[in-house]
């Protein structure tokens, strides 16, 4: 097999984890908070890390109070972000969540020139609409009291947050390695959560905890440490395309390991938004 090949394996097995991740926030397979899943998914993800780091040799870099505080944030915004996506999940299923979630390149393009003095052109105006008309699809009568409907706006604001962090790592990408920038995001993260995850009192099984780990190892970690390795043999306008499939994968998991159904509405909007996404994010 090809290098080229290998990489391209490594990706979708990435994105396939990451699909697989928004299974985990679905009643029926783990019946937790959303803060506490996260909580999870960020403590054990920081283990598998610090493991890599130590079996690798890998050096942590000493960083600054003015690092640490910023990493601070970030990991703060993470845990808005990914406890934003599970409660999508809960209030409505994988699909609405992961497919709502994919608007976030748009976000990126209209905030993009607020971080980097950059013009905000025509065609992210049209496609912004072109994801508003396929959000309308997925849910024609927006109710607030309706499930459905509070899905797709928490899977919105999910989006939002999501396309701040990747704006502002696309700083710090130039000063620290993806792995330092990976850990103290996630260990800042469990961090912010602890104080609700204390106030939550959860009860935990054996099973719940065997889920996490396989969220925060599996989907978590070892899905960004291969999203990474591919990075060093595909370019980044592949791997940008690969990404959109992310949504694809998790709802046909979702189908497969939770009996969920597919309305047609539901598929027309998904295909709508995901094929704006993917113009979006292949144009940049």
């Amino acid at each position: 097999m090809s290098s080229h090949c290998r990489h391209l394996l490594c990706i979708h097995a990435a994105v396939l984890l990451f699909g697989f991740a928004g299974l985990f926030g679905d009643e029926r397979l783990l019946p937790l908070p959303s803060v506490v899943i996260v909580f999870g998914r960020v403590v054990f993800a920081c283990g598998a890390l610090l493991l890599a780091a130590v079996v690798r040799r890998d050096v942590l870099q000493p960083l600054s109070w003015h690092s640490l505080s910023v990493f601070a944030a970030l990991g703060a915004l993470l845990a808005v972000h990914w406890t934003t996506f599970f409660q999508s999940v809960k209030t409505s299923n994988v699909a609405l969540a992961l497919i709502t979630f994919a608007t976030f390149p748009l976000f990126v393009a209209f905030l993009e020139p607020l971080f980097f003095r950059e013009k905000l052109r025509v065609i992210d105006v049209v496609r912004a609409a072109l994801a508003l008309a396929g959000i309308a699809i997925l849910q024609p009568h927006f109710e607030r009291n309706d499930r459905a409907t509070q899905g797709i706006l928490w899977g919105t604001f999910s989006a939002c947050t999501f396309a701040l962090l990747t704006l502002l790592n696309r700083r710090l990408v130039r000063q620290h390695a993806s792995m330092t920038l990976a850990l103290y995001q996630d260990l800042f993260a469990a961090a912010a959560l602890l104080p609700f995850v204390l106030a939550a009192k959860p009860s935990v099984t054996i099973s719940d905890v065997l889920l996490l780990v396989i969220l925060g190892v599996l989907c978590t970690a070892l899905a960004h440490s291969l999203f990474i390795a591919a990075m060093h043999g595909i370019s980044a306008r592949t791997a940008s395309a690969i990404v959109c499939l992310e949504p694809v994968y998790g709802t046909l998991l979702a189908v497969l390991f939770l009996g969920d159904s597919l309305p047609l509405r539901t598929v027309l909007g998904g295909l709508l938004i995901l094929g704006v996404a993917f113009h979006a994010t292949v144009k940049r």
